[in-house]
């Protein structure tokens, strides 16, 4: 899971917010608050940091708090998140992200930039993500089903690939070079690879350890 820095909302969400009797049902401009979220997003789901894409099909608007228990945050941008399809149809244990949530409560919004939610994840060497907040890992695995073995091994595969990097680095590897690293997998623009935080959370704690 990573922070997500909110851009400025569509202007077509402003103006519908303004219109009496305005709801999100009838918000008819969702594509272009998909296009919206999608790039602030860098086309990674706001939970589980899969792939998501411009089209109604291939994401779901996720309300962090739901519509049904917080109907006056149904048209805040800043409740509005991108989320993957996560299993929707599937049984429930195969469920995930915001198809698994539902109208559940989290303890925190990954676009609360205040809370920097990616210093709050941790991941083991399998692909586990974990919290040192026990209500919030227990949300992580109980709410959002991160957990499912697909989603551990797209981290695993993250983890391995920075790993496999670091193989073939002149030893021992600069502070300098590791700093150019994590820029390079940091740009503030366009679509990131899935599971991107992963490898940036390593490369970070290594960076870290050279202090």
């Amino acid at each position: 899971m990573r922070t997500i820095i909110k851009g400025t909302e569509p202007a077509s969400l402003t103006q519908h917010r303004l219109t009496p009797h305005s709801d999100y049902d009838n918000y008819t401009d969702k594509d272009g608050l998909r296009a919206a979220l999608v790039a602030e997003q860098q086309g990674l789901c706001c939970y589980c940091m899969g792939s998501i894409q411009n089209e109604s099909d291939k994401m779901k608007i996720e309300h962090w708090h739901c519509q049904a228990r917080y109907p006056s945050e149904e048209l805040d941008y800043r409740n509005l998140l991108g989320a993957c399809l996560g299993g929707e149809k599937r049984p429930f244990k195969y469920q995930h992200c915001d198809t698994r949530k539902g109208n559940l409560d989290l303890l925190w919004n990954p676009a609360d930039s205040g809370r920097r939610i990616h210093t709050r994840i941790n991941y083991a060497p399998d692909g586990t993500i974990r919290s040192n907040d026990p209500k919030f890992n227990q949300q992580l695995n109980d709410v959002l089903n991160l957990n499912l073995p697909q989603l551990k091994n797209g981290r695993k595969g993250a983890l391995d690939g920075v790993l496999e990097w670091l193989k073939k680095e002149r030893w021992p590897i600069s502070r300098r070079r590791l700093e150019k690293a994590i820029a390079d997998k940091s740009v503030p623009f366009g679509d990131l690879r899935p599971y991107n935080q992963v490898a940036i959370w390593w490369l970070e704690k290594k960076l870290a350890r050279m202090s």
